[in-house]
């Protein structure tokens, strides 16, 4: 049996298992490169699609601090376990293996009994997409096979009639990071689609960061610095949490020659900041 190996957090770029994709995921230098077999590619082209993914995952020069991915189809499916006995076959090592659709903990022993063999040192992790996993969290993260969890926003959104808002989305988000954080996991985020907004990406992968998220997806290598941003401040930022980053309050002005941090005016002689200034006393002629 597969003992669990924790997946890394922080950034996860997921890709199609086009030519040249993951090339350029990896010059992005990810902390997760992921090929997706699953909701990238149409059900006609799946067995190719395989194939490719698995010969680029198997040739790939890798930096240091990258872990090669695949997003396998459902197991309850026949392209699921086709990609789970081709993966077996490669012998691919270190690889981290993303089963979409999870409901229960036997899903995921299932996918471990079969690479056990053959796929040494894979990192099994969870997507947490559907209403009745969110019933069963507790149950899925204390799997003994599980490394990490993914949040699956537009699927679990698609299944329950809601929209991909802050507000909507915000029980199961909030639910998944406590869980994880409960059992000693990582928990990555849902990536943000329209990556011709870094505004909204950027306030989205804070609120994520908020809610106890260890990391976050991406669907482009330019959301990358964002997400960076949101969960690794650069040194020297600071905020109410961990890594949070301090803003400046509106028509606050900043420390200077002559200016206390907080935008005020130095303190007079005898009294201070906040001291009302002394009246000069009036002398008779």
């Amino acid at each position: 049996m597969i003992t669990a190996r924790t997946a890394p957090g922080g950034t996860w770029l997921i890709t199609p298992p086009s030519d040249g994709r993951l090339e350029a995921a990896l010059r992005a230098q990810p902390d997760v490169a992921l090929l997706d077999l699953e909701d990238s590619v149409p059900p006609y082209g799946k067995d190719t699609a395989r194939t490719v993914a698995l010969d680029h995952l198997g040739a790939a020069t890798v930096p240091a601090a990258t872990v090669l991915g695949l997003r396998v189809n459902a197991p309850g499916t026949v392209h699921g376990l086709k990609d789970l006995v081709a993966l077996a076959d490669a012998g691919l090592r270190d690889t981290l293996v993303l089963v979409p659709k999870v409901e229960s903990a036997r899903e995921l022993e299932l996918v471990a009994q079969v690479l056990q063999e053959t796929a040494t040192g894979a990192r099994i992790c969870a997507l947490i997409e559907t209403p009745r996993a969110l019933l069963h969290l507790d149950d899925i993260f204390a799997s003994p096979v599980l490394g990490g969890v993914v949040f699956g926003a537009a699927d679990y959104a698609a299944a329950t009639g809601c929209r991909r808002t802050s507000n909507s989305l915000l029980w199961a988000r909030s639910a998944i990071a406590a869980t994880a954080a409960a059992h000693g996991i990582p928990s990555i985020d849902s990536p943000y689609f329209d990556f011709h907004n870094p505004r909204g990406l950027r306030r989205d992968a804070r609120e994520a960061r908020d809610l106890g998220f260890t990391g976050k997806g991406a669907v482009h290598p330019d959301q990358l610095p964002i997400i960076r941003d949101a969960f690794c401040p650069p040194r020297g930022g600071s905020g109410a949490g961990p890594r949070g980053r301090e803003r400046r309050r509106p028509g606050r002005r900043p420390a200077g020659p002559g200016r206390w941090p907080d935008g005020g005016a130095p303190a007079r002689r005898g009294g201070t900041r906040n001291s009302p200034p002394r009246r000069k006393r009036h002398r008779p002629p």
